[in-house]
């Protein structure tokens, strides 16, 4: 059931009240939008699980959740730890040019002078810009601005060009 193709989008993080809700911790942003998938695919080590989201709310500042199936403490105790994830036809489409960071990670990065710097580790967020963790033979933090330092990405080629000098 699981493959590459699965986006984690949270954790199972406790229970909330006596009729089987669980806590979530999102990675979606706004956290909420986790709610916005209705079936789930949950896995715990060599365990999995596909679940149906049939009630979901922000609850101060805590999501939380009613799986179908889990109708109360004790069984949603059991799903405690368990990570979040969705396929990824159930992402809403994209205007072109426009990315999730889930498709970004793993592409070749190059430079204009066509060297290597290595693969998109990770994506996080910081005040001024969007950041792409890059790793090769030593890791980068490129900032991810279009049209300036990422000058191109090729999803079907499986890389990025970016204009940045390879001794930085």
């Amino acid at each position: 059931m699981f493959n590459q193709d699965l986006i984690n989008v949270g954790k199972i993080s406790g229970v909330f009240g006596v009729k089987g809700w669980v806590k979530v911790f999102s990675y979606t942003e706004p956290r909420e939008n986790i709610l916005s998938y209705k079936h789930w695919l949950l896995k715990k080590g060599s365990q999995d699980n596909s679940v149906k989201v049939i009630s979901g709310q922000l609850q101060g500042k805590n999501v939380v959740a009613q799986i179908e199936g889990v109708a109360d403490r004790d069984q949603a105790l059991l799903l405690m730890g368990w990570e979040v994830y969705i396929t990824h036809e159930q992402l809403p489409a994209l205007a072109k040019g426009e990315y999730y960071w889930t498709d970004l990670i793993g592409l070749d990065v190059e430079n204009l002078e066509g060297v290597q710097l290595g693969k998109v580790e990770s994506l996080f967020e910081t005040g001024a810009n969007d950041i792409l963790l890059v790793k090769g033979e030593r890791e980068r933090a490129l900032p991810f601005i279009k049209g300036q330092t990422v000058v191109s990405i090729d999803i079907a080629e499986r890389k990025i060009t970016v204009d940045w000098d390879a001794d930085f």
